[in-house]
């Protein structure tokens, strides 16, 4: 296992070869083995393959083509609605509609998500996850039907490798590991820490082709900006209320 997890790469461009329904059945249930609270399961997995409801996520998915290229396009979704329901038919009161549920039922659906990922690339898949869901979950909901008590929370991308990109790189241990206590970080440790990703040739070509001075500013100015990040954090929090999550009272 650690072979695969440590040759994992994106992979943005896929052949159109189906994957077969025998290892997409292993890779389901590899997901249904992930660590979940109190054995619960709030989540749902909607497979998609046919290709129109796959060029109608294409276009929410702010058009990436990997979504039309890949054979499979995968959402995991927090979900409460089964279990409310479960409730309900048992003669049981659920108290599940609020944030807390929901971001319950959000870190099974990301724990199942990985599960997912480490086994399709153990049977020679390419993987490639897809940010966009939480920007354009609203959209998501209208195309899979998603019920009150359902979110995507995010998408893998699935299908064998037209591309063989090399590794993508990652901060030193360091710089993501605290033991027993959180040590926060001098500008010093800061300097060591991103000097490597700093130097990179891809780096100098992100400033150029960018025009910025810093790495950082290619993320805080292009990538991810403080206007965006407002923009779609109200529709998630609107989202998340449609959805039933906020009756925080």
């Amino acid at each position: 296992m650690l072979t695969v997890i440590n040759r994992h790469r994106s992979i943005r461009k896929f052949l159109c070869d189906p994957v077969p329904k025998d290892i997409l059945h292993k890779i389901l249930m590899a997901g249904t083995k992930a660590s979940t609270t109190g054995n619960m399961q709030v989540y749902s997995m909607i497979v998609s393959t046919q290709p129109e409801i796959k060029h109608r996520l294409w276009e929410s998915h702010f058009k990436q083509d990997m979504v039309n290229q890949a054979p499979v396009i995968i959402t995991f979704c927090a979900d409460f609605n089964r279990f409310v329901k479960w409730c309900r038919q048992r003669n049981a009161d659920p108290g599940y509609d609020n944030f807390l549920s929901f971001f319950t039922a959000a870190i099974d659906a990301l724990l199942v998500a990985q599960n997912i990922a480490l086994a399709a690339e153990s049977f020679d898949l390419g993987i490639c996850y897809l940010g966009t869901t939480t920007y354009m979950a609203e959209s998501i909901i209208d195309i899979l039907d998603l019920p009150k008590y359902v979110v995507p929370v995010t998408t893998l991308a699935v299908g064998y490798p037209d591309e063989n990109p090399g590794l993508t790189d990652r901060l030193p241990l360091e710089a993501v590991v605290h033991y027993e206590k959180y040590i926060d970080y001098s500008e010093k440790m800061i300097d060591e820490i991103y000097r490597q990703k700093e130097l990179l040739e891809e780096t100098k070509q992100l400033l150029k082709e960018n025009n910025k001075e810093t790495l950082a500013q290619v993320f805080t100015d292009n990538r991810y900006t403080k206007k965006d990040n407002v923009a779609f954090s109200k529709a998630l929090l609107n989202v998340i209320t449609k959805q039933g999550f906020m009756n925080n009272g």
